[in-house]
């Protein structure tokens, strides 16, 4: 499924994950290939996202909004200042 996590400022990531991982208002939440459509808000916490080739990010945020359509996830969030990978 195609990802992006977008700021105000700039595009965080923008690719092809077998999953994601996300802060729900409500709790943590997974979203893989062919999800239910969804929109939900995001609360303070991390994004987890794993391309293709297994490699792992974070995203640090502070809240914000997802909508999950068609195979593709649109995250809107604020304050994400650390990228790592592992």
């Amino acid at each position: 499924m195609f990802l992006e996590v977008i700021t105000p400022h700039k595009t965080l990531f923008s690719g092809e994950v077998t999953l994601a991982k996300f802060p729900g208002s409500d709790g943590s939440f997974e979203v893989m290939e062919n999800h239910a459509p969804i929109i939900s808000t995001l609360g303070e916490g991390q994004i987890k996202a794993i391309e293709l080739n297994k490699e792992v990010h974070f995203y640090d945020i502070t809240g914000g909004v997802i909508e999950v359509k068609s195979s593709k996830v649109i995250a809107l969030v604020e304050s994400a200042p650390a990228v790592e990978s592992a």
